[in-house]
């Protein structure tokens, strides 16, 4: 398989030196939001380093200040009459061109739009990518990491942050449950319940003292001491990494990790579409503008220094 060069995406990095490959969020101006068109670029170079013999171990990071400032969600929604393949099936160039182009496996259909929640459904199926990888997949995380950024982070196999990175889910508290609920398979009982149910963020030395994350680190060496982590993991047989990998996965499927998170879109639209005042978040947002709905959702958090 030819390497691909930096042109071969458009929103992300890939690259490999040694016997990592990075796949570095790449779109800084915007604090690296998860748009369609980035997760299709991340699920096909986690396919692309998991194809590659050279490569033991993947690792996640981010460009800019913020490692993920989650979901796009000014992107539009797919629409079912969208034509995203040519006619030989390959994708065309609308398919790249568009930030709207639905992913894989996105059912649009009078049938089921209203009501089974194909953006969350979208999001599950990407994430397990990471899950199923018969290779590790390591997030560096710095700056903000939030909302669909923690769903990202946390369904990496390994994660490592800068001692103050911020690291919450803020939309749980007026919008929806999250997408991908990893909050009870990462944390303890204690933990996953004040994180999900205040939406509160926490910084990468305190994830790290939960069990969010596997470390932190000062800022200024957080690539030193993540790659002095890595190095000598990726010099173990990808066959041994992977049979560990596995079998800790299977315990989690044995005890329904796997059917949690694809039935979460259930809570997901039953939260952000059929709840009293589910919209109230929106409706703010389309009125009075962003920063008066944030201070709606978030106001009284911060009043209190729980940001």
């Amino acid at each position: 398989m030819p390497e691909p060069g930096q042109d071969a995406f458009q929103e992300i990095g890939y690259t490999v030196d040694g016997r990592i490959a990075e796949i570095q969020l790449n779109v800084p101006d915007k604090r690296n939001r998860l748009s369609f068109l980035m997760r299709r670029e991340i699920v096909r170079a986690l396919r692309l380093a998991e194809s590659d013999d050279r490569v033991s171990i993947v690792l996640i990071t981010g460009a800019g200040p913020s490692f993920c400032a989650g979901y796009d969600l000014a992107a539009p929604r797919p629409a079912a009459t969208q034509e995203t393949t040519t006619p030989d099936g390959e994708p065309g160039t609308e398919y790249y061109r568009q930030r709207g182009a639905r992913p894989d496996g996105w059912v649009a259909s009078e049938h089921f739009d209203n009501w089974t929640d194909q953006f969350a459904r979208s999001c599950v199926r990407d994430w397990l990518t990471i899950w199923d990888l018969l290779k590790p997949v390591i997030a560096m995380v710095h700056g903000h990491c939030v909302a669909g950024g923690t769903e990202l982070m946390s369904m990496c196999d390994v994660s490592f942050a800068a001692d103050d990175a911020r690291i919450g889910y803020p939309p749980m508290r007026g919008m929806t449950s999250p997408d991908v609920p990893y909050f009870a398979w990462k944390l303890s009982m204690s933990q996953a319940k004040y994180l999900q149910l205040t939406g509160n963020s926490v910084t990468g030395a305190e994830a790290a003292q939960m069990g969010w994350i596997s470390k932190s680190f000062p800022a200024d060496r957080l690539r030193e001491e993540t790659m002095r982590e890595l190095v000598p993991m990726s010099h173990i047989s990808p066959a041994l990494l992977s049979a560990n990998k596995q079998q800790l996965n299977q315990a989690y499927e044995l005890m329904g990790m796997r059917t949690h998170l694809q039935n979460s879109w259930q809570y997901h639209v039953l939260s952000g579409s059929v709840r009293p005042e589910a919209d109230r978040f929106g409706a703010i947002l389309r009125s009075e503008g962003l920063h008066a709905a944030l201070e709606w959702r978030d106001g009284q958090f911060r009043a209190a220094g729980l940001a």
